[in-house]
């Protein structure tokens, strides 16, 4: 009896530490929560991290960021919120330390963001960036309907788990440049691994949902509602094609080099969000993708 009693004991210390080191707090280095916010390069932001197409349900006549479509993802449908200034619907009651702790953390007033939301990406950004795009959101005008709630499965309904979730594949960090490579290098991989979260729709993930480490934009076969994301390495987009120039007028026009149209949730991104970026940053994320400097 002694033998299984102690067996029971480290069992339960065993899971006790277990649990204790999955729900802790995942948290990265304070921001600077004192910067004046700039709404014109927040507008900008908005752009850069392809917010407009996914808080936007246009086919359902929502208005602009009261809310998105649903991702289908293998753990439930996910709905992007309504981000407008409302102060209920939206986030209109956020102040800048919480829309910051979303941002860097994954986490909101109500609790931990499910990963569909793509702060793994997000947590690189400046906190000038963050400044500014808070400051543009506040400016959005107001819509008063919430977004549709997640349609998430037991137990992936219970936001508790999303810290084990950060623990295991999650760490919250800010964009450092590589000095070894330009100043145009550093911008594509900071637009691609950061706001422009390329890197979350191009790569396979495992099991829980996370990049699968080391095989980052080597594409992934199930793409949510946009189908299967190709893979945007080096190897394979010359193989097609494309050098830096090719690649900023894809970005710019949805046309491939063989004048075949980029469509579906891509054609998405492109209409709403990298059309509207300025060349230099398009040719910033050909010449990363490329491995040109």
């Amino acid at each position: 009896m002694r033998h299984w009693v102690w067996m029971l004991l480290v069992a339960v210390l065993l899971g006790a530490g277990i649990a204790v080191y999955m729900l802790k707090p995942v948290q990265g280095a304070a921001r600077d929560l004192t910067l004046a916010g700039d709404v014109t390069r927040g507008q900008y932001l908005l752009r850069l991290g392809d917010c407009i197409t996914c808080h936007t349900d246009k086919k359902s006549g929502v208005a602009e960021l009261g809310g998105g479509p649903g991702l289908v993802t293998p753990f439930g449908t996910f709905y992007a919120p309504n981000i407008t200034s409302d102060p209920k619907a939206g986030i209109g009651g956020w102040t800048l330390a919480q829309f910051s702790k979303a941002i860097s953390d994954g986490e909101g007033p109500a609790g931990h963001l499910y990963p569909a939301f793509p702060y793994e990406n997000y947590t690189l950004m400046s906190d000038q960036d963050v400044a500014d795009l808070y400051a543009a959101l506040q400016q959005v005008p107001p819509v008063s309907t919430s977004a549709k709630p997640h349609e998430v499965a037991f137990p992936f309904d219970m936001r508790p788990l999303v810290a084990g979730w950060k623990n295991l594949f999650f760490t919250p960090r800010r964009y450092e440049a590589d000095p070894s490579h330009s100043e145009r290098w550093n911008r594509g991989r900071y637009l691609v691994e950061g706001p422009g979260h390329c890197v979350m729709c191009h790569s396979p993930r495992n099991l829980l949902g996370a990049v699968e480490k080391g095989k980052e934009l080597t594409g992934n076969p199930a793409g949510g509602t946009g189908g299967k994301a190709p893979a945007l390495t080096a190897e394979r987009l010359k193989a097609e094609g494309y050098d830096v120039a090719s690649i900023a007028s894809a970005l710019s026009d949805g046309f491939t080099p063989e004048f075949n149209v980029l469509g579906s949730a891509m054609g998405e991104v492109i209409t709403d969000g990298t059309s509207f970026w300025t060349e230099a940053d398009r040719e910033a994320v050909g010449a990363y993708l490329l491995g040109e400097e």
